[in-house]
């Protein structure tokens, strides 16, 4: 849920090639993009503030729990925080849509 003084956004973001984390794609996590493209202008990550995981059971009743989404708090260089989340699996009835989200914005000039 959004936090107070928070606009909700919940749109796909281009992620810019070349700018993401190697280092996290080395251990399995997603590749957070250091720069990407949000309604036509260019956004650059100056920070992850916090991060964590969604989990939730398997879809076909085996009792284990799978990740499901990887979050992200980032501090932008304008001086936005942004909510992003990237999806495991793309969304049903999209094999190739999207995977990278923006969930919300807290800041000014928004």
């Amino acid at each position: 849920m959004p936090e107070r003084n928070e606009n909700f956004i919940d749109e796909a973001i281009e992620p810019v090639e070349g700018t993401f984390d190697t280092e996290m794609m080395a251990t399995g996590e997603p590749g957070l993009p250091h720069e990407f493209l949000w309604r036509g202008r260019r956004v650059v990550v100056a920070a992850v503030v916090k991060s964590w995981r969604e989990t939730g059971p398997c879809r076909h009743g085996s009792g284990e729990q799978y990740v499901r989404k990887h979050w992200y708090d980032v501090l932008t260089t304008e001086g936005l925080v942004m909510r992003l989340y990237f999806e495991r699996s793309a969304r049903r009835g999209k094999p190739k849509g999207p995977r990278w989200w923006l969930f919300s914005v807290r800041g000014e000039g928004v």
